[in-house]
């Protein structure tokens, strides 16, 4: 089904191409230039999903560029660089949008979406397009589909016999690499931790120095990353399903004729449904991988870990920006 899915799409856009006989070209003849910034690796899945799917669908028209690891631009300065002009396209996460627009915060806080299908409801919801129409109005960035990143745990260097993670009491102390922003800080202090600010580029080696106990992603990022090298124990916290939007310059796309436009929206959806597979595929898999490498995998206690993090929600900044009913809304929307 994918694999049809993404022939029509690179069909659509061979025709799409003949409305371009009059328009600039880059050097390699491409009418649209796409930079493509990320912090994530080659090798990872939305990575992956983008280049085989995203850019060979534009291709008749767009010169797809990806950037990894935060070479072009660093995590973070994604969105300042496509307002300004000076990239095309981004991942970008709600934590990131939440420091332009403190409401985004609200798809970033835990235990709040359910699971992946549950993303993209809410995504594709009427609820969204506020949203959307505010990152589009005020910062210039148009948000195309969304990408999902997988389960968040707990990932750290102690062994579990050092220390059993069963509750947020026993994260007291741990220093817990979070990114920078307000709303991951929050987030890891929520979980119990003593959140740690580091750039994602860093964190191996802030594992493997001891400069921080320990790291929250995903399994296939804990794999595609080699964390598993320089830590002991997973605990499947669960506690935020995470995810990321394919960000694009609102001027960029506006520039593209109806049918483009189409391509490229279509492309993006296309790319995020492959890539949100390919994550599910992973997620359930990696655990033997990483019990065969050395890394204890748990589950602790859940319930204490959710009820630990909404209540500190509760009369938060955070919460306070968040528009009402929102959030009744996006519970509806689940299981």
């Amino acid at each position: 089904m994918t694999l049809k899915l993404t022939r029509r799409i690179a069909m659509a856009a061979v025709i799409a191409a003949t409305t371009l006989s009059g328009a600039a070209s880059f050097a390699d003849g491409h009418a649209v230039q796409l930079r493509m910034s990320t912090s994530g690796s080659e090798t990872d899945a939305r990575s992956v999903a983008l280049a085989e799917v995203f850019g060979p669908a534009v291709a008749e028209f767009a010169s797809y560029e990806p950037s990894y690891n935060a070479t072009l631009f660093d995590q973070g300065t994604e969105l300042d660089a496509i307002s300004r002009g000076n990239l095309e396209m981004s991942i970008t996460s709600a934590q990131e949008l939440a420091q332009f627009f403190p409401e985004f915060s609200i798809f970033a806080t835990g235990y709040v979406h359910q699971d992946a299908a549950h993303q993209v409801r809410v995504f594709n919801d009427p609820l969204m397009e506020p949203f959307k129409q505010t990152v589009e109005d005020e910062l210039g960035v148009r948000l195309l589909s969304v990408m999902y990143l997988g389960r968040r745990h707990v990932n750290l260097r102690q062994t579990r016999e050092e220390l059993d993670v069963q509750t947020p009491a026993d994260l007291a102390g741990v220093n817990l690499r979070m990114p920078g922003t307000d709303a991951w800080q929050f987030l890891g202090a929520a979980l119990g931790a003593s959140p740690t600010p580091m750039a994602f580029t860093e964190v191996y080696t802030g594992l493997s120095t001891g400069a921080i106990d320990g790291q929250d992603n995903p399994l296939p990022t804990v794999v595609d990353r080699k964390f598993y090298e320089v830590t002991n124990q997973i605990a499947l916290t669960s506690h935020l399903v995470d995810l990321n939007y394919i960000a694009i310059s609102a001027e960029t796309f506006d520039s593209l004729s109806p049918e483009q436009q189409l391509i490229v929206q279509r492309a993006a959806d296309a790319a995020a449904s492959v890539g949100r597979l390919r994550q599910l595929e992973m997620e359930n898999n990696l655990a033997a991988f990483l019990e065969e490498n050395g890394v204890e995998v748990y589950t602790p206690d859940t319930a204490a870990f959710r009820e630990h993090v909404q209540a500190q929600y509760v009369g938060s900044e955070f919460a306070a920006s968040w528009p009402e009913g929102v959030l009744d809304a996006i519970n509806a929307l689940g299981n």
